[in-house]
């Protein structure tokens, strides 16, 4: 098999200031390791895991009250037990990055003026605001939740929660009530901040009525904080209530509690299309020492970059952006819809700004490439370095689109990770080149491979997505999971002792990745496993789709049924005439294996609010499973989309 189009190179410049070029020069002068480039310092940060990690900690000089006795215990998977002995805080590691010569965050809403925060502005806030909590008597292990959007005080709240200890959590106020209640009361917060509203598509929504009555569902709170986002009237919560401005208004002096190790540091949630999310908890030191990485010698950061990523505040992404202030860059934050006030919005964010790193969803790219977009012609984006595509698949069409569209110097780093490291496992590199279609390989410090069901690591054939050993930032634990089973069963059920994340992938010989798609929703016809990553590849650049879902179900008397959901673009009907694109692209691209055996209209397809297609909800629904049961609708972004599905289903059986 030949190998790919490279669409992207490092130049010399390029190498020589990247940031693993100067890791490895510090590895030779501190540590007298030598190596000969990246893929020998993947390698020995896989199977020189203690020295590694040692070296991350101490490159990017953690500040401790206390020496660790160990960087890790024992290589164990769950149980692993990272740097004991260490003292340290998250926050102290943002803060500690203040400078004049450049804003801590750049903000923007729809229709609002830019304007600049600086690291100035950020301390002394964070400092009111944690003098305001410990007033109120917060401590330690106390949770603090948000129902907060994409804006500063969210970014002030959470540093100044994990400042004293506290644990943080956040969902946006665009969700479902019924899920953000789902999240907050199994942390029985002590205090609930809350915006008025928040902007979308050209309007204002106000969310006070929502957070009155998400107030009522947790009895433990004992202060609110409203934040006038939007200038919304409204009921206030009951109990002791208080603005913005008052809960700011004091000036204090910073003080930052030095805590364990594996202190909680927030915790995030799992989707939660079935049942009840998982509260996964992350600690202050594996956060610290994994976004530090991440950031540095994975996205190649620097401190003079604008960071923006198309986040809610109830995505992990959102975590992470706040994480790049660990490198000193300067985070853009944009409160309103990625298309407002047209299909380019995302990028005019991205060009006002001035951002030099620009992250959004594949989906998002996809759909500009479906509409024709070319926005470096309507806008400056001469800033651009680095475009981030993750969330789900890139297609393979969208890869030469981006690169007939912009600059040729621009690198586009698709990554996969998780919420469940709040990290990648795999990405982009600025040593390596972009080949089409492929992820460029294994962060470092990440042993990712493809496991067939053997249990066995294969190259060149889709496997199981398995990290093979312990990553600092992997979860804690789970909130409210005393014995550690649910835990347990989320990752090490299939083979026990290693990661299996839920990934279809294939590691190539190269090195390079490719995402299949999520292996709880393999395809399985006739025998023959395929990802619905690849019918969505061929399917979904045709002129006529605007967009597809495809399941297979297993039916009773070993039947197997595997249709397509296909919403038309605007102007086409899913016909014959389309049926029969579909299938003759199918058969050309693929096989004749993969050919649906049946073609249907529908309206829409369903997705999380990150933007994942609820491929498994829908099969299960379309396997019987009450929609109660099959899917928490808190979790999705349009909840009428999943009920065509029930009436669909209902009306076939």
């Amino acid at each position: 098999m030949s190998d790919p189009e490279i669409l992207w190179s490092p130049n010399d410049e390029d190498v020589a200031t990247a940031a693993q070029t100067h890791f490895m020069n510090w590895l030779r002068a501190e540590r007298g390791v030598d190596l000969d480039g990246p893929d020998a310092l993947w390698t020995w940060s896989v199977t020189e895991l203690e020295a590694f990690w040692g070296a991350v900690y101490d490159y990017f000089e953690v500040a401790s009250d206390a020496p660790y006795s160990a960087v890790l215990d024992r290589r164990v998977m769950p149980g692993a037990k990272w740097f004991e002995g260490a003292t340290l805080n998250y926050a102290e590691h943002i803060l500690r990055n203040a400078t004049a010569e450049r804003p801590a965050m750049v903000v923007l809403a729809e229709n609002e003026p830019i304007r600049e925060i600086s690291w100035a502005t950020l301390v002394r806030d964070v400092a009111a605001l944690a003098h305001t909590l410990r007033e109120a008597g917060l401590q330690p292990g106390d949770r603090v939740c948000g129902y907060m959007s994409n804006v500063p005080e969210t970014v002030v709240a959470m540093i100044a929660c994990v400042s004293i200890g506290a644990v943080w959590s956040v969902c946006a106020p665009d969700f479902g009530l019924s899920g953000a209640k789902d999240r907050f009361a199994q942390l029985e917060p002590k205090v609930l901040l809350g915006v008025d509203g928040y902007r979308f598509g050209g309007k204002k929504f106000s969310r006070l009525p929502e957070l009155a009555e998400l107030r009522e569902a947790l009895p433990t709170v004992e202060l609110t904080i409203i934040v006038p986002s939007i200038g919304a009237e409204g009921p206030r919560p009951a109990g002791r209530v208080i603005d913005w401005d008052t809960a700011v208004a004091d000036d204090a002096e910073l003080q930052i509690t030095r805590l364990p190790f594996s202190h909680p540091l927030w915790v995030l949630f799992s989707s939660g299309t079935t049942g009840l999310p998982k509260g996964i908890v992350q600690s202050h030191g594996g956060i610290t020492v994994e976004q530090l990485k991440a950031g540095a010698l994975g996205l190649d950061l620097r401190p003079t970059d604008r960071f923006y990523f198309f986040s809610s505040t109830s995505w992990m992404v959102w975590n992470f952006v706040v994480g790049t202030l660990l490198r000193g860059c300067t985070i853009v934050l944009y409160d309103g819809s990625p298309g407002f006030p047209d299909m380019l919005g995302n990028w005019r964010v991205a060009s006002e700004s001035g951002a030099t790193v620009f992250g959004t969803g594949a989906a998002y790219l996809s759909a500009c490439e479906k509409a024709g977009a070319e926005p470096a012609k309507e806008m400056d984006l001469s800033a651009l370095r680095v475009v981030i595509s993750t969330g789900s698949v890139l297609p393979a069409s969208t890869w030469k689109w981006f690169y007939s569209i912009l600059p040729a110097h621009v690198r586009l780093d698709s990554s996969s990770g998780g919420t469940d490291v709040c990290s990648g496992f795999v990405g982009g590199n600025a040593l390596k080149p972009v080949h089409h279609g492929e992820i460029t390989g294994p962060y470092l410090g990440v042993r990712a491979e493809a496991w067939n069901g053997a249990g066995e690591s294969v190259i060149n054939e889709v496997g199981e997505l398995v990290i093979v050993e312990p990553m600092p930032s992997m979860p804690t634990h789970f909130w409210n999971d005393p014995d550690g089973q649910r835990y347990h069963d989320s990752y090490f059920d299939m083979y026990p002792g290693r990661w299996r994340h839920g990934d279809w992938i294939r590691v190539t010989e190269r090195g390079t990745v490719v995402i299949e798609g999520r292996s709880d929703s393999t395809l399985n016809k006739a025998g023959v496993r395929m990802g619905s990553a690849d019918v969505y590849a061929v399917v979904e650049p045709l002129a006529g789709v605007a967009d597809s879902l495809v399941v297979g179900v297993d039916l009773p008397d070993a039947q197997y049924y595997m249709p397509l959901f296909v919403v038309p673009a605007d102007g086409r009907e899913v016909d014959d005439e389309l049926r029969a694109e579909i299938i003759a692209a199918i058969r050309r691209e693929l096989s004749p294996r993969h050919v649906p055996d049946e073609i249907i209209a529908t309206p829409r397809v369903p997705r999380t609010r990150t933007g994942k297609k609820l491929e498994v909800p829908v099969k299960r629904i379309l396997s019987g499973v009450p929609i109660e049961s099959a899917v928490n609708l808190g979790s999705v972004d349009d909840p009428d989309a999943v009920r065509w599905y029930v009436d669909f289903a209902a009306a076939r059986r």
